[in-house]
């Protein structure tokens, strides 16, 4: 007797018309459009996650790089100069404290300088 997969097809089907909810126009409602669409848009949403994490690292760099300008030095010399001294704190912290806390950031500055 032959099994017809209506069932399993559907359960299938739906899952990826539910991820094309809200797209323009065939793409959210004839299969082998959404079926494209998904798969475009989860493959763009995976590249999106890591290309966030390089986006924020070059904020966090032009913010620290604009602070040590206002101490007159630049960013690779103020990096090196912690370096040397052997203060390891990561960019998302310096950010942060030429941000909210002027005062420690200075301080650091002096110290970079120093080493």
């Amino acid at each position: 007797m032959r099994i017809k997969s209506g069932v399993t097809t559907r359960h299938h089907k739906k899952k990826y018309f539910k991820l094309a909810k809200g797209n323009y126009s065939a793409k959210s409602k004839r299969w082998r459009m959404v079926k494209q669409q998904v798969e475009a848009s989860l493959n763009r949403s995976y590249t999106g996650r890591k290309d966030k994490k390089g986006d924020f690292r070059s904020l966090w760099i032009e913010r620290i790089n604009a602070a040590c300008r206002e101490h007159e030095t630049i960013y690779s010399r103020f990096m090196n100069g912690l370096k040397k001294a052997g203060i390891t704190l990561n960019r998302k912290m310096l950010s942060e404290m030429a941000v909210r806390d002027g005062s420690s950031f200075k301080k650091l500055v002096e110290l970079s300088r120093a080493s």
